[in-house]
């Protein structure tokens, strides 16, 4: 077994992000970034994981597979996942999943049909290619009619793209900009921020010292950090590919170099290599 030269796990691997937030242990972290995303009425004090494995309602259908899945106090339910990737019919994935939670609240006999709350919130390593803007990092989608009036208020979408937040430790102000430091930078820090002092990221980054891990979770997430690697190679790979692919089809058109490192990113050599 080769040796972890980072002092915490990335919590963007799956071992590291059910670690953090999937284990009854440390529950209180889960609790702690929900809130800072939850509206205020819906905040939660404790919660119950569930089985992350949802079966449907007959043979015909499709397993719905959740990174995790737990239920507030007041009978609310969470799927939160991570993505690390964009993938082919992302959004309508997150609503087919969104449809176990609500189904599973179906009572026999005379049920008048009230629903608790169904929230999913998506982690994502990726920008949404229709959804561009830069300052724009938290979506919040749910059902709403022609004039924008919030047509049913218990089902919301939460999606936070981690690529765009850019602020540095100095720049932290709240408690999201904090988890979300977290996430993009835990596993290059060797010591707690001093704007992490306090309870909740005191329990997050024990929890997070790979040297406290036994064996078998070295080893487990040496397996996760290489397929998170693995993948994320293949993701920037293509990603690079498709950015040359542009700059290529802009100089055959004539743009100066200038330009196009200013809209690609590509370095001049990069450019000349075309």
């Amino acid at each position: 077994m080769s040796a972890l030269k980072d002092k915490y796990i990335n919590p963007l691997t799956d071992f590291g992000f059910k670690k953090l937030l999937g284990s009854e242990p440390n529950k209180i972290l889960l609790i702690d970034f929900l809130n800072q995303i939850l509206p205020d009425k819906h905040q939660i004090s404790d919660l119950t994981y569930a089985r992350t494995e949802q079966l449907g309602l007959n043979e015909l259908d499709r397993k719905a597979i959740f990174d995790l899945y737990c239920t507030g106090e007041s009978g609310e339910r969470f799927i939160v996942e991570l993505q690390k990737a964009n993938q082919n019919f992302f959004k309508d994935r997150s609503i087919y999943y969104a449809s176990f939670p609500i189904q599973e609240q179906a009572q026999k006999g005379d049920w008048d049909y009230r629903l608790d709350p169904v929230y999913t919130v998506g982690i994502l390593d990726f920008i949404f290619d229709d959804h561009k803007s830069e300052e724009e990092l938290l979506h919040i989608v749910e059902l709403k009619n022609q004039r924008c009036e919030v047509f049913y208020d218990k089902l919301k979408f939460i999606y936070i793209e981690l690529p765009k937040f850019k602020k540095q430790e100095a720049e932290l102000e709240t408690q999201f900009d904090k988890w979300l430091f977290v996430f993009r930078h835990l596993s290059s820090l060797q010591n707690r921020p001093q704007q992490l002092q306090d309870k909740i990221f005191q329990r997050l980054f024990e929890a997070a010292e790979i040297a406290k891990f036994s064996v078998e979770e070295r080893e487990a997430y040496e397996d996760s950090l290489k397929y998170y690697r693995d993948l994320k190679n293949v993701v920037d790979t293509s990603r690079m590919e498709g950015i040359k692919e542009v700059a290529k089809k802009m100089k055959e058109k004539g743009m100066s170099d200038l330009d196009i490192s200013e809209l690609t990113g590509l370095t001049d050599d990069e450019i000349k290599e075309l």
